[in-house]
């Protein structure tokens, strides 16, 4: 059994903690022994009180220290560790593995999706992308994840950038145009919930076609007479501008092909 420690108590640290404690999910190959958190209370309905602690001092020795914070919080909290030459590993997409304090070996243990604290997820589905200095400290990294998903890949700092950005585009962005499918459709006194099928079938599309393959709409087609009558309607300079954008952005990457 691997022993394991996370520090933090956001998203990424909550529903990592729910899946460690399941049996079902971890497969009792995971004792999770302690968490911390600046703020007890943030946990107790997750763990027994014995398990958080509020002081970086009090960790126990295990094999495996998770630091799920955000990122701006990582060096400073991998500096704090009150020890030398454990496994610590960070969460973040986007920050290199160098980041890690050089008093610890480092690692990285990147679960690619989307995290919200009130909304249970399936790790089994979530891609975990692995970093490690050494091979022995990437063994245990690849046996946790494996415990908990079935798809677990080394991804090194430079590609998990990459792979951040790409993500940031295909869920925040993409979600933010959804925010502003909701704002028309409510300035327009239509449910949102029509859309739902569409979106659905967007992301459907997606497993036996490429995005490039998969593009419809009056961009793609030049379809002018519509794409004008979109601008005339849209009296959100905002709205109109990414619409602008974006169009012109499909356009162009139509040429290429």
């Amino acid at each position: 059994m691997i022993k394991v420690s996370i520090i933090g108590s956001g998203n990424v640290a909550q529903q990592l903690i729910t899946t460690f404690q399941n049996p079902e999910k971890s497969g009792n190959e995971i004792e999770l022994v302690q968490v911390f958190s600046r703020k007890k209370e943030s946990l107790s309905h997750l763990l027994r009180p014995e398990q958080i602690i509020d002081n970086l001092d009090d960790l126990q020795e295990v094999d495996l220290y998770i630091i799920a914070v955000s990122d701006d919080a990582i060096e400073s909290i991998s500096t704090a560790l009150p020890f030398k030459n454990r496994l610590v590993v960070h969460t973040s997409g986007s920050t290199n593995l160098s980041i890690l304090n050089d008093n610890n070996r480092k690692g990285v243990f990147y679960p690619l999706q989307t995290f919200s604290k009130s909304k249970a997820v399936d790790f089994k589905q979530i891609p975990i992308c692995l970093e490690a200095e050494n091979a022995p400290d990437y063994q245990v990294l690849d046996k946790v994840a494996k415990t908990i998903s079935d798809k677990v890949q080394a991804i090194n700092s430079e590609q998990r950038k990459a792979l951040h950005v790409a993500a940031v585009f295909v869920n925040n962005f993409t979600n933010h145009l959804y925010a502003i499918g909701n704002e028309i459709c409510t300035e327009n006194q239509i449910p949102f919930d029509i859309l739902k099928p569409l979106m659905y079938e967007t992301i459907e599309k997606l497993s036996t076609l490429s995005p490039t393959e998969a593009q419809t709409g009056p961009a793609i087609r030049n379809d002018q007479k519509t794409i004008a009558a979109h601008e005339a309607f849209l009296k959100n300079d905002n709205q109109l501008h990414l619409y602008k954008t974006l169009t012109q952005s499909i356009q162009e990457n139509g040429k290429k092909l």
